[in-house]
């Protein structure tokens, strides 16, 4: 005779299975009301715990982190899953309504016992999730950026007419063989305004930069000035910083440096900057770093041998009217039917100047008779005549402006600023003190 292999399995054995199976089917229907409660409180610990996680990866993220690719998995799985809850939970009142005979049958037996099953299935989904630990935030929920936190820098309010020239320079700048990148043009013109959104265009693209640094020059070029601004942009500055002569400064910046990506905004400049003798490394496509600076004259972009010279230029005529009619307000525009057409007789004496238009366009903001605006429109025509052979256009306009203040004090406290050097701190109480003695 042939070898028989047998398999017996003993009763008992087959009637525990058979148990343990009906038991779990049962389950679903039996257990319905008391698996919908679990379900329910488990959803609202879970909501707590993603809602506490996501506070946490927002707070590492203001300081340059980066999520992690499993943290967002987790996330997307939760939003899912609490959609999935709130449509089972929507129709428990009717699922509960059809059990029967103290929850062991149901009316609709088929329909409670998928129900069930969804919940049951649901509530060890929401289980797992809820028991995924995230011991660290910082090193499991969220990356430690390379590059460091960009600072924003507050812009005007009001901005007109910049949007194509800021995606241009941007382009520009974003080019592999541009190192050096000058914008240039007459004060007033905007130039500040869009270098500060340059900077912070950078703290939504980042372009894998190490430190995005803002210094502001004027006329008045100090080496020592500018190498303590970007120490302490870079966290070199201290105690130690402070008692090192120039000479030093300038090797221990150039050897942190060039380890780093950069890019240095340097804000109105009315000479060559000599990078060298700061200690910054010389930008190319080498090192990938980027220097950006403004200035008045076009030669200094030559001088800093700047790739890339970009002119920024005066505001197009309607441009320049709706800065100007957002800055008077249209309160004022509306107090007569003439004033309309004499702001655009103002405007168009402010020569397309986004300083001189917001300037003029506040002075004339409290303005609502023809008659002011008409002598607004006579006074800015004479200045223009006075001061034609300036070279800086907007004195005059400023002068219309500070003819406006109201008060000789106001104006005495607006001339005496002007002791202070271009772009300093100004102490209120030196200020206070020079006022006082005015008065005596």
């Amino acid at each position: 005779m042939g070898n028989l292999i047998t398999c017996s399995i003993s009763c008992d054995e087959w009637m525990d299975k058979i148990s343990q199976w009906l038991d779990k089917k049962v389950g679903y229907i039996h257990d319905l009301e008391k698996n919908l409660a679990t379900l329910e409180n488990s959803m609202v610990k879970l909501k707590a715990k993603r809602n506490d996680l996501l506070r946490k990866a927002t707070r590492e993220e203001d300081k340059g982190g980066q999520r992690l690719e499993e943290f967002q998995v987790w996330l997307k799985k939760v939003e899912s899953l609490d959609q999935k809850v709130d449509a089972l939970l929507d129709a428990r009142d009717v699922q509960l309504q059809r059990l029967c005979l103290c929850g062991f049958c149901s009316k609709s037996l088929r329909s409670s016992y998928r129900y069930g099953k969804k919940v049951f299935l649901s509530l060890i989904d929401v289980v797992q999730l809820e028991n995924r630990v995230f011991q660290n935030v910082t090193d499991q929920v969220v990356n430690k950026a390379d590059t460091a936190v960009i600072e924003e820098i507050q812009v005007p309010r009001i901005i007109v007419g910049q949007e194509a020239m800021l995606d241009k320079a941007w382009k520009h700048l974003m080019k592999d063989g541009v190192g050096i990148m000058g914008m240039y043009g007459m004060g007033g013109v905007g130039k500040t305004t869009l270098l500060m959104q340059i900077n912070n265009k950078f703290s939504e693209e980042r372009c894998g930069f190490d430190f995005v640094i803002w210094v502001v020059v004027s006329k008045e070029l100090h080496v020592e000035k500018i190498q303590d601004e970007i120490a302490q942009k870079v966290g070199l500055d201290g105690e130690k910083w402070e008692k090192k002569k120039k000479s030093q400064k300038t090797i221990d910046l150039y050897n942190f440096l060039k380890k780093k990506r950069f890019v240095l905004f340097l804000d109105d400049i009315w000479e060559k900057v000599d990078l060298t003798e700061i200690g910054v490394p010389f930008p190319g496509p080498e090192n990938r770093c980027k220097v950006v600076f403004t200035t008045r004259k076009q030669g200094v972009c030559s001088e800093m041998m700047a790739e890339e010279q970009l002119e920024v230029q005066c505001l197009a005529e309607i441009e320049a009217f709706d800065l100007f009619q957002k800055k008077v307000g249209q309160k004022t525009l509306d107090s007569d039917p003439e004033i309309p057409k004499l702001a655009k007789d103002v405007a168009r004496k402010c020569g397309g100047l986004p300083l001189a238009l917001n300037v003029i366009g506040e002075t004339m903001s409290c303005k609502k008779t023809v008659e002011e605006w008409r002598h607004a429109i006579n006074v800015l025509t004479s200045y223009a005549t006075e001061f034609s052979g300036m070279e800086d256009k907007i004195l005059p306009l400023l002068k219309y402006s500070y003819d406006n203040l109201k008060g000789e004090d106001v104006k005495s406290c607006l001339l005496y600023c002007a002791l202070f050097p271009e772009d300093d701190l100004i102490s209120k109480k030196y200020l206070i003190d020079y006022l006082i003695g005015e008065v005596l």
